[in-house]
């Protein structure tokens, strides 16, 4: 069925779990998942095989108390559990918490303190860790450890659901964690209304159809590989080559073998392909996205060995869809591209006028919370009001915190993000969560962490600390053992520096500029990447 005709295409009455059901109907014999596992070997299925799958998977969400409302928590790698389980509690009304799997057990506590899953679902390798999250969280929750190699699935049980109950456009269909400038991660909620319009908007965007294959390799706790790829798939009843975990010397060649003419990626895992000195291998993308700038000539690298020109596109979690998308003829590797089709976006002053070409303001977007934007965060009202400005006319205006400008014919190009996240191989990163985790060492007296740039990464985490005994400092070590324990591996400080005292002005905040540059004289202007100085 053409999408544009379908009553389900708009915005307002569109819910994820009926374009999964449209999908089904309308590509049953089709594939829709194909899932490499570590050793290489690979499973498919077509839309109707997985769909019993998640019927046998909505079975076993039931037979653990999952209903219309209910949280179910996922740490779990890419694999077919993730997604079966994804669609099962979506189709039951239920909802989503994917965290990362590879998260220190006091990180997954606070994840479990704040939902309150019905159940739980982390891998079988790494069920100490949870089970320590799940003892060290102040509520009871049921587990189940899964395999994440398994295609057969068995822990689902042999029965399917029978009856599947209405969803509502509105209803919750996930909370996904992101960081921010708290230091607490935000709980971003996200609709059943919010993931059909990630799909239809991306699968236009990118000239997805139903004969086309998206590759994934990114992590599918993040909203990248949710909204980019699995939903603009499911909406265009397209198929997903989905890959355990990425792999920079082997991502030409399994784009090859599983015939991929889409992919998504972010510069990092970019830099890290063009690291290994890759030669071409005869592949064909027709598609690819990026997130985050690359230089030219790593551009005309990357043409070279995927077959089309990546194209870059700029979105939050909150903003549900990419909301900036670069053109596919020519585009231009140091901007973000043009606005979306159906998306509101604007570059704004503080005042909340629009800014002159040319000119740097904050990234602000346009739209309908729970529609086309994030439904709020959880259980922050507060928080969910200051990140909107209404204009006179009436249009909510979700502030980013990332600056820009653009020029006469709307071409964005990135100005810097909000000084206390750092974007860590696509991932962000709060400052402020990760100098509380190690400012809470016994032997620590303040710490300041900072962003350094890195090759690879973008940039990664360092962190200046200042001990409570000066004659007896912790060893690094010592401090870099305690975050390992605490923090997930792209919060660690990659360098830990022991310093007698923080630069601070006269009323004691902490001039972190002086901690990247002990030589310079004054903060850097407005629109540079620096502490409380930037927006």
């Amino acid at each position: 069925m053409d999408a544009t005709l379908d009553p389900l295409a708009t915005p307002r009455t569109a819910t994820f779990a009926a374009s999964w059901v449209r999908a089904v109907a309308d590509r049953a014999d089709a594939v829709f998942l194909v899932f490499e596992r570590p050793d290489g070997t690979a499973h498919e299925w077509s839309y109707r095989a997985f769909d019993a799958l998640v019927g046998r998977a909505a079975q076993r969400l039931v037979d653990a108390g999952v209903g219309p409302g209910s949280s179910v928590h996922l740490a779990l790698t890419n694999c077919p559990a993730f997604v079966a389980l994804w669609i099962a509690a979506n189709r039951l009304g239920a909802w989503i918490v994917p965290s990362d799997p590879m998260a220190a057990a006091p990180e997954l506590a606070g994840h479990l303190e704040r939902v309150r899953p019905a159940v739980g679902f982390c891998a079988t390798t790494r069920v100490g860790v949870y089970r320590d999250a799940v003892e060290a969280a102040s509520v009871s929750v049921p587990h189940v450890d899964v395999d994440e190699t398994d295609v057969v699935l068995d822990v689902f049980g042999a029965n399917a659901v029978a009856e599947w109950p209405d969803v509502d456009p509105l209803d919750r269909a996930a909370v996904m964690f992101t960081s921010g400038t708290t230091g607490r991660p935000k709980g971003v909620e996200v609709t059943q209304a919010n993931y059909a319009f990630a799909g239809r908007t991306m699968a236009e965007a990118s000239g997805l159809g139903a004969h086309h294959r998206q590759l994934v390799v990114l992590p599918m706790f993040h909203a990248n590989a949710q909204y980019y790829s699995f939903a603009s798939a499911i909406w265009a009843g397209a198929s997903v080559a989905l890959m355990h975990t990425f792999s920079a010397s082997g991502f030409l060649c399994q784009a090859l073998r599983h015939r991929a003419t889409h992919a998504s990626l972010f510069a990092a895992p970019i830099r890290m392909i063009l690291a290994r000195g890759a030669e071409p291998v005869g592949l064909q993308l027709e598609h690819c996205w990026y997130a985050m700038n690359i230089s030219d000539a790593q551009h005309r690298t990357l043409t070279e060995l995927f077959g089309c020109e990546p194209r870059q596109l700029y979105g939050m979690t909150e903003t549900i869809a990419a909301v900036l998308t670069d053109c596919k003829v020519s585009p231009v590797p140091s901007s973000m591209g043009f606005v979306t089709s159906g998306c509101a976006v604007d570059v704004q002053l503080a005042d909340g006028t629009s800014t002159a070409p040319g000119e740097v303001g904050e990234i602000v977007v346009g739209g309908e919370p729970g529609i086309t934007l994030f439904a709020g965060y959880l259980d922050e009202p507060d928080t969910t009001a200051r990140s909107y400005r209404t204009d006179p006319s009436g249009v909510r205006w979700f502030l980013t915190g990332d600056r820009a400008q653009r020029d006469a014919i709307g071409r964005f190009t990135f100005d810097g993000r909000r000084a206390d996240v750092l974007k860590v191989a696509g991932e962000n990163v709060s400052t402020v969560e990760v100098e509380q985790a190690l400012g809470a060492h016994p032997e620590v007296l303040e710490v300041a962490v900072i962003g350094r740039p890195d090759d690879v990464r973008d940039e990664v985490p360092v962190a200046f600390v200042v001990a409570r005994d000066p004659s007896n400092p912790p060893t690094v070590a010592d401090l870099d053992e305690w975050c390992a324990q605490r923090l997930t591996k792209s919060k660690r400080p990659r360098d830990i520096t022991l310093i007698d005292e923080l630069p601070r002005t006269s009323v004691g905040k902490i001039r972190k500029f002086l901690l990247r540059d002990p030589n310079a004289e004054t903060a850097p202007p407005p629109g540079a990447r620096e502490g409380e100085e930037s927006a």
